[in-house]
């Protein structure tokens, strides 16, 4: 337990001194008098991407995942994202099918050009099972790991991500630790 305290607060101080870093800069810009400041908002710093998976057969499973994220300075990036799963398991005995729905808040540490810590609180409804008849449960996850992005592109890139999740509960739809693999397309 105090592993996990140490790593989240590592994390949570890394993406805070990439932001000061940032802001400290903007400051030091001296304003003119009767100028009007212009915005720090860029497209350029704006990607979009996400995950999608497909599994056929006595499981069927689908997952929509799209994401937007902005680039705050070289360092550090954070976004939301939605997320839609589908899941049917069907043998002799059993007929399952349900669906999954939820979003997330996520912030992106840069430790190389192509290295990057990743955290994230995601929230999801699901069905539960445990009891006849089924009930919906709202399962609030912490994520952190790491992730490599290999560039396509200036501001495009396949990305992968090892991610575990410290607040695994009963409900939790997956086990850690957790392997994402997507993509970001910069506007």
């Amino acid at each position: 337990m105090q592993l996990k305290i140490k790593f989240i607060s590592l994390f949570i101080l890394l993406a805070f001194y990439g932001i000061a870093q940032d802001s400290i800069r903007i400051r030091k810009e001296p304003h003119r008098r009767g100028t009007s400041q212009p915005s720090n908002f860029s497209w350029d710093k704006v990607y979009v991407g996400g995950n999608v998976g497909l599994q056929f057969g006595t499981v069927t499973f689908m997952e929509l995942s799209p994401l937007a994220g902005y680039r705050i300075n070289d360092k550090v990036s954070a976004g939301v994202g939605v997320t839609y799963q589908y899941y049917h398991y069907q043998d002799r005995m059993y007929d399952i099918s349900t669906n999954v729905y939820g979003g997330r808040v996520f912030g992106r540490y840069m430790f190389t050009e192509n290295i990057f810590g990743h955290g994230e609180y995601e929230y999801l409804n699901l069905e539960a099972f445990d009891f006849f008849p089924s009930r919906r449960v709202d399962v609030g996850s912490l994520l952190a790991g790491v992730g490599y992005i290999q560039h396509i592109s200036r501001n495009s890139g396949i990305v992968a991500m090892l991610l575990y999740n410290f607040t695994e509960s009963t409900y939790t739809p997956y086990t850690n630790p957790i392997i994402r693999i997507g993509l970001n397309i910069g506007l």
